[in-house]
């Protein structure tokens, strides 16, 4: 017998046909795979803004480029680090930076539990850790997670001590308890989720083991600053010039029996921190192209190592000055165009009801472009105009690149921001583009490996575009 073709419907191609990645990149599911090993390494070795600049530093040495402070005007390869929280790479590439510079931009601050500058106290059988939550985190997913210590202190010497304590798994974590069910109760049973436990418990089991000494008052507190005294030569008042927080001591993992997925904490937002560093350094532009990664924006893009701050404008001028060209920061910027590189929600059929099923992403469909971000009427956000949503569409499908498009959430569900904003004041095309995720803002989200793969594509796409 014949099998015969399935015929097409007269109206067929007006329609939109969205078809899994999986199936349009099936060639590629190796190099999905082989990516995501990488990618998990990176997340299990880089946690703070500083890790991961160190790491960034490290990588782009290697690759020839030169610090801004030793910069001349042969070099055309530039990095410059603010305060140890954010890094900027350029490449000048052949054309002059009046045309324009290709950025793409991401941030490496992440979801974490800050110590509060007395951190530490006791109270028996416990010394405790007196913590401060950052970003918008859901207090209780943190309950019962084991945690490691990063950061940095300056003693009195002025030495400074890097800390990392729990991501060997043969060190101690730290953990906030919670209460056993048994002694919930009706009132503990009735509070809503948000009060299940208030910021200022969100202390963690430090230390339980008292010092033989009769003299000292606080025996469990004095154990616990003797080890810290011991491993890094610091003291109590030193932790008020330190930058020390606690990140989920989990190790990223495969997840689903096929393994196309990556469970970590916080791919908001190292996967596209990641993602456009490999993607920069790898692509082929004749074009001006600058890799952003910046601090603060999971709590508003404030501060002097956020976007907001005058950094990069400030590298633009100096580059501009070196490169021998007679054109401010503020003509460059305007003539450029860029990516804000961060993650969006993914499509949770748990879940489906928070959102419009119309206009969502889904996991394993691509990277994901979203034209707008902001909350409700489209407060505080960014939206690309047509003409540029048209370039980028023509850019992906012209490199065969699986992408997707919706939006957060249901109109008045909720919403989020970005970076996109502080770099549309520039007056240059800007728009969103990353990996959609589950369980955003929690201890261990979930990417899928293909999007990951197309984020890639499509990050190296834009570096080379014209």
């Amino acid at each position: 017998m014949v099998e015969k073709k399935e015929e097409k419907g007269k109206y067929d191609s007006l329609f939109l046909e969205k078809k899994s990645a999986w199936e349009l990149m099936e060639n590629q599911t190796k190099k999905a795979f082989e990516l995501g090993e990488e990618y998990k390494d990176f997340l299990d070795n880089n946690k703070s803004e500083r890790e991961i600049v160190n790491f960034v530093e490290k990588l782009v040495k290697k690759k020839g480029f030169v610090s801004i402070d030793k910069a001349t005007k042969t070099n055309k390869k530039i990095y410059a680090i603010n305060h140890n929280k954010a890094i900027a790479l350029i490449d000048l590439g052949k054309s002059n930076l009046s045309k324009g510079i290709n950025i793409l931009g991401s941030h490496i601050d992440s979801l974490r539990l800050d110590l509060k500058l007395n951190p530490f106290y006791e109270s028996e059988p416990f010394a405790m850790i007196n913590l401060h939550y950052y970003g918008g985190i859901k207090k209780y997913h943190w309950l019962n997670v084991p945690l490691s210590m990063h950061g940095v202190v300056i003693n009195k010497k002025g030495e400074k001590k890097e800390i990392v304590i729990g991501e060997d798994e043969k060190e101690p974590v730290f953990v906030i308890s919670d209460l056993l069910p048994h002694l919930e109760g009706q009132d503990y049973s009735n509070k809503k989720a948000t009060e299940i436990i208030p910021g200022e418990a969100m202390d963690a089991l430090g230390a339980s083991i008292p010092v033989n000494d009769k003299k000292t008052k606080e025996k469990i507190k004095a154990n616990l600053l003797s080890i810290l005294n011991k491993k890094y030569d610091i003291i109590e008042e030193d932790f008020v010039s330190a930058d020390i927080s606690l990140f989920p001591a989990v190790r990223a993992r495969d997840v689903g029996i096929d393994g196309g997925m990556i469970g970590a904490p916080a791919h908001d937002d190292r996967s596209c921190s990641f993602l456009g560093v490999k993607a920069f350094l790898n692509s082929n532009s004749t074009k001006a192209c600058a890799m952003l990664l910046v601090d603060k924006e999971e709590i508003g893009s404030v501060g002097n190592t956020a976007m907001s701050s005058m950094f990069f404008e400030n590298l633009i001028d100096t580059v501009a000055k070196l490169n021998g060209e007679k054109v401010s920061a503020k003509e460059i910027l305007q003539n450029s165009k860029a990516i804000s590189a961060d993650v969006t929600s993914g499509l949770d059929p748990k879940y489906a009801d928070k959102m419009d099923p119309h206009n969502l992403n889904k996991l394993g469909y691509g990277i994901s472009m979203e034209k707008g971000t902001g909350h409700g009427g489209k407060y505080s956000g960014s939206e690309a105009h047509a003409e540029y949503m048209a370039e980028m569409r023509t850019m992906l499908d012209k490199a065969k690149i699986p992408w997707q498009y919706g939006e957060i959430g249901k109109v008045d569900q909720g919403g989020g921001g970005t970076i996109a904003y502080l770099l549309a004041k520039y007056n240059m095309n800007i728009i969103d583009a990353g990996p959609p995720v589950l369980a955003m803002h929690s201890p261990f989200e979930i990417v899928s490996k293909i999007d990951l793969l197309s984020t890639l594509l499509a990050y190296t796409a834009f570096f080379e575009s014209k």
